[in-house]
């Protein structure tokens, strides 16, 4: 995962001292469900370089596939998983010119290492969430403050009323036939606001590259993130007289797992997350981080260019099956669509170096893939929040992500600006970040989803984006100093803050 203060799942530091967490082509599909080698050659090189983990892209069919993964034993690769659907091979090699070796090999498209440190070696001392918890007499007032029908922390939960959540919740809470996918660092199923609709035979540990569904397997671990349990809450958190709200409070949450214990997303986990939602009914999936160790990808990079490739092919096969793909935009108030960007963070799993990128050639991914809905963050006061990433042509729809409480504060009972949701332990705390935008977005697709459910992928998106609520843009001095802290370009239906608009989830569940 990224350093302090860079990434979606992680620690972001706001001015206010305020810490917050903030194409290519695709292959025709080819066996049902995805394939387990172990019947590969075994390796003719013998190699004493650092284990790496790699994934190869295929071009052809199965039978090419086949091919393929002779040559990947021949080369000092082991098969990890082969998910035929897609044509991508993950593979685990010590040999150091593997990637270059595979490259050369019949039927292989495009090759690359997911990682620039050895398997056995990742560490990253600044995982955090930045997390707030909520004080005895937070929880009081807001028990007091609640209406008839609230759960009792639902009047701290100002980003409901923000996307008008409360009043689409008076016609449904959603359909218990529709399942959100958190693609993310694991769900506490053992929350009492997330155990009702929790769907454990749809969950799954993606984090080595093929599916564990071994029981609990999808949880974090002691000392692991709460991040998924938090973004879990926020879309679908039980209305049940306790605790938070979720968006969509009615439908049903799977829980993949894809982040190592250190907090690394790598494209091998990724690509399984994406594979294992397509195949078990997920209409919505969320992912709210990218993927390491690479903040932005480039397609002039050998290794980037099959990441990016990887996982092109892998969102692009959960839309076939029918879901819809919801990402971060991001919290380094980034202009995506701008000409260049320093990205200083990568990589971010051995020694990072500072480098100039063009966003038109390099890629925040899944977020900056085609098809994938991208969301930007708003705070208490509908503005863009002073750390969201943006640019036209790149945000396609804005949702509460939080702010510092200083730049946007929400109205009473509600007394601070950051998301309230679940975390781990049958708790309850407040983030902020793109990472808690996106989770709202998949919300209101969950409740779309439930007032139609025949409509594809494409027809959700379409009307997502129409009933979204159109805000312009104007100048932005989020702290007051009197300079314009960022450019918003566009017009009123669509532009570089905002995208279409805010979400709306009471337009959802009207027919």
């Amino acid at each position: 995962m990224a350093p302090l203060g860079s990434r979606r799942a992680r620690v972001l530091a706001l001015p206010a001292g305020l810490a917050l967490t903030a194409s290519l082509g695709f292959l025709p599909a080819g066996a049902a469900t995805a394939a387990e080698l172990s019947d590969a050659p075994t390796a003719a090189t013998a190699a004493d370089g650092p284990k790496l983990s790699y994934v190869v892209n295929v071009g052809g069919g199965r039978w090419t596939a086949d091919s393929v993964r002779r040559s990947i034993a021949a080369a000092g690769g082991s098969v990890v998983q082969s998910y035929d659907q897609i044509g991508v091979i993950v593979v685990h090699s010590q040999n150091p010119d593997f990637a270059k070796t595979i490259r050369k090999a019949k039927g292989v498209v495009s090759a690359g290492s997911t990682r620039t440190a050895p398997l056995s070696a990742q560490t990253d001392d600044s995982i955090g969430e930045g997390s707030q918890a909520l004080t005895p007499a937070e929880i009081k007032a807001a028990s007091q403050a609640a209406a008839d029908g609230q759960d009792p922390l639902e009047p701290l939960q100002w980003d409901l009323p923000a996307i008008k959540a409360d009043k689409a919740h008076q016609k449904t809470l959603g359909s218990k036939r529709v399942t959100v996918g958190i693609i993310d660092t694991g769900v506490d199923d053992t929350h009492p606001d997330l155990a009702p609709n929790f769907d454990a035979a749809a969950s799954a540990n993606c984090v080595g590259g093929k599916p564990d569904t071994t029981p609990g397997s999808w949880r974090p671990k002691a000392g692991e993130s709460d991040h998924g349990t938090h973004v879990a809450g926020t879309i679908g958190a039980a209305k049940n007289g306790i605790g938070v709200t979720g968006v969509a409070p009615g439908v049903k949450l799977a829980g993949i797992k894809v982040s190592t214990p250190e907090g690394f997303f790598y494209t091998e986990a990724v690509v399984c997350g994406f594979v294992w939602a397509a195949e078990h009914g997920i209409d919505v999936t969320n992912n709210s981080y990218y993927t390491d160790p690479w903040m932005f990808a480039c397609k002039n990079d050998e290794d980037q260019k099959a990441l990016i490739e990887a996982v092109t092919r892998a969102t692009r096969y959960a839309e076939k099956k029918g879901a819809v793909n919801v990402a971060a935009a991001g919290n380094e108030g980034y202009d995506l669509a701008g000409d260049s960007i320093l990205d200083e963070s990568s990589p971010n799993d051995s020694t990072p170096g500072g480098r100039e990128i063009d966003p038109k050639k390099c890629f925040d991914f899944p977020a900056m893939l085609p098809g994938v809905v991208t969301v930007s963050a708003t705070g208490a006061k509908d503005l863009k929040a002073s750390y969201s990433n943006y640019g036209l042509g790149v945000i396609d729809v804005a949702a509460p992500g939080g702010d510092s409480t200083k730049y946007q504060p929400p109205q009473a009972p509600a007394n601070n600006g950051l998301i309230l949701s679940t975390t781990v332990n049958g708790g309850y705390n407040y983030k902020a970040g793109t990472s808690m935008a996106s989770p709202h977005v998949a919300g209101v697709l969950a409740l779309l989803k439930s007032t139609h459910p025949n409509a594809s992928p494409a027809a959700l998106k379409a009307l997502l984006s129409a009933q979204a609520d159109e805000r312009a843009c104007a100048p932005y001095d989020i702290d007051g100093d009197g300079t314009n802290d960022a450019v918003c370009e566009g017009g009123k239906q669509k532009n570089g803050f905002y995208g279409a608009g805010i979400v709306d989830a009471l337009d959802a569940v009207r027919k």
